[in-house]
């Protein structure tokens, strides 16, 4: 591992001394970063950003958001499975309940569990961009956004063109889209079906995915009316994907829906942003898929919210403040039928000092919980521009999650929810740097974070039930280090992309004599990608991922692309894993070896 960080290092310092000699070609700066209440471009924010642009993700060797969010150090996406069926999103060694997933803005937390984030991912065809904020969001997003948050922003329009992909490949991968973009004077509609199958890489492994999505925006010359509508079901084999790897039977059925209606208001020096939505998550899960009366769980989870967002431009600076009010139903013939209501007010104010240089922004977050009453959470972000290129920043906050209902009432033959258990609480610093000069980006981080009150399933007695307690301290800290530069060989655009994570975890021990509590965070996580072109027509991709778990497990995965354009038509090659390396993720559960999709698409206008 060491050699691997010092190749980085070493190609870090050589790239940053050819990058001011370099004609700019993109400008990062450009993106405006809409997760927050306070638009900013990118270079102005005082946080730890990653933006995965529509361009990267054309060339990421991907064809779903668990597998691209992997390609980015510090995000440790554990994969049960392939295709994006099952995968717990963490961030810088945060649960999987700790991370906050939002589609534009609009927040998906789930409350029966976070197992359920990613199912609402949604395809990369419409996907425009992610942004992923790492770090203490609270104070930005509210709870669940422990550790982080990732914000999926939806493509605006795509003129008037229809696309049609299929794909062919490994364990009988069969994949087909319909992608419909469609401009009219004062609106335009994007239309989204897909349908992937396959038969899966081992005993049990078979999934079904279908995704469907609709965006509509009305009323473009004007305050735009925006209108979407997606729903993701997948049906897959869960060969020991949960309780024990001797579960060789399990089967899982998920479907994810989000309807919303949002707009954008200006009116000079005031934006409003406001958003009506309901999501709604079902989850089947049956211990023997040959006969499901054996152990079953049905869960249905719809939460229903109205959102507004806005800032308010002064003399004295930028206000950002909004309120959001939710209320949760749970159905579920193991959890009981539950309902919360919730609301969070959120005030935040960027001041600026000498000529716009100095960037300070305090904040607070204050929520209210039907079943836990009223928290508040304060943060603070600085940030100083050295140079045009140059800027340093820091943060810190409070920040917190609320009990999942799993936690709270989950009950099993080896298991026992706790009603009584507290929210999750921490507080987290952050020092960065950040260097940019058009074609060559850098950044440094680093971190600390002190949790209190962690949940954790302990007992006293071997033959005990597993309980649920707020029983575990927790400190992390840890480095971040990312690169990117582009430059061109000829008429042809060529990108590297490079980045390191380190975390070292203290857990504090706890009085009782068993505890099922598992820290096995990403203590090493290198990230590579090579984005090449040397001839008309034809790209390569090439992308290096290596994760040393605290658990000592290591290992090391290349993935490729190629693509090849032909006026209307592209091919694409993607392989997976293709050296073969022998790996699991999460729960033991084996990922594929090598393995080869083959893709044609068809554009016309």
């Amino acid at each position: 591992m060491k050699l691997n960080v010092l190749f980085i290092l070493l190609a870090v310092f050589s790239i940053s001394l050819q990058a001011q000699e370099l004609e700019k070609e993109q400008q990062l700066d450009s993106v405006v970063i809409t997760s927050t209440r306070i638009d900013l471009p990118f270079s102005k924010n005082s946080r730890t950003i990653t933006v995965i642009t529509q361009e990267d993700i054309k060339k990421s060797a991907t064809t779903n958001v668990a597998d691209l969010l992997q390609q980015v150090a510090g995000v440790d996406i554990r994969r049960r499975g392939t295709a994006g069926s099952q995968a717990d999103l963490y961030i810088r060694g945060g649960g999987f309940d700790q991370t906050l997933l939002l589609i534009d803005g609009i927040k998906m937390d789930d409350a029966q569990t976070g197992h359920h984030t990613m199912n609402m991912a949604l395809p990369i065809e419409v996907i425009e961009r992610v942004e992923i904020i790492k770090g203490p969001a609270a104070r930005v997003f509210g709870q669940n956004a422990f550790t982080g948050a990732v914000n999926i922003v939806t493509k605006k329009n795509m003129g008037n063109l229809v696309t049609l992909n299929a794909q062919t490949g490994s364990y009988n991968q069969l994949n087909g889209g319909v992608t419909v973009g469609s401009q009219l004077e004062k609106s335009s509609h994007i239309i989204h079906v897909s349908r992937n199958t396959s038969d899966g890489y081992r005993y049990n492994t078979d999934y079904d995915n279908q995704n469907y999505f609709v965006k509509s925006t009305f009323n473009t010359d004007k305050a735009p009316i925006n209108f979407i509508a997606s729903f993701q079901e997948r049906k897959f084999g869960a060969n020991g994907f949960y309780a024990s790897p001797s579960a060789i039977n399990q089967y899982e059925e998920t479907q994810a829906s989000l309807v919303a209606i949002s707009s954008e208001i200006k009116k000079e020096k005031l934006t409003l942003k406001p958003k009506l939505y309901w999501k709604r998550n079902q989850d089947m899960y049956v211990y023997i898929r040959q006969d499901p009366s054996i152990y079953r769980n049905l869960h249905q989870t719809n939460k229903v919210g109205a959102a507004l967002d806005a800032s308010y431009k002064s003399n004295i600076g930028i206000t950002g403040f909004g309120v959001d009010v939710a209320k949760v139903f749970l159905s579920s013939n193991n959890l009981g039928s539950r309902n919360r209501f919730m609301t969070t007010m959120f005030l935040e104010h960027r001041f600026t000092f000498v000529d716009d240089k100095l960037d300070i922004t305090p904040g607070v977050a204050v929520n209210y919980f039907s079943d836990f009453k009223f928290h508040a959470f304060p943060g603070l972000d600085v940030g100083y521009k050295l140079n045009d290129a140059l800027k340093i920043y820091g943060n810190i906050g409070y920040t917190y999650r609320i009990p999942t209902y799993t936690d709270l009432y989950y009950n099993s033959p080896s298991e026992l929810g706790n009603e009584n258990l507290d929210p999750e609480e921490a507080i987290s610093e952050e020092l960065g740097i950040k260097f940019n000069t058009g074609n060559f980006n850098l950044s440094f981080a680093a971190f600390n974070r002190d949790s209190k009150k962690l949940i954790d399933f302990v007992k006293e007695n071997e033959t005990d039930l597993w309980q649920a307690t707020n029983i575990r301290d927790l400190n992390t800290k840890g480095i971040e280090l990312h690169a990117s530069y582009g430059f061109k060989i000829g008429t042809f655009n060529q990108k590297i992309a490079t980045g390191y994570t380190f975390l070292e975890d203290d857990l504090k021990t706890v009085s009782s004599n068993f505890s099922r509590y598992s820290i096995n965070s990403l203590k090493h996580h290198a990230t590579a990608s090579f984005q090449t072109q040397f001839i008309k027509n034809i790209s390569q991709n090439i992308i290096y991922k290596y994760a040393e778990r605290t658990s000592g497990q290591s290992y090391a995965v290349v993935d490729a692309s190629v693509n090849y354009n032909l006026k209307a038509f592209e091919i694409s090659i993607i392989a997976n894993n293709i050296f073969n390396t022998e790996y699991t993720e999460t729960n033991l559960v084996p990922m594929p070896k090598g393995n080869l999709l083959f893709g044609l698409k068809y554009t016309f206008k």
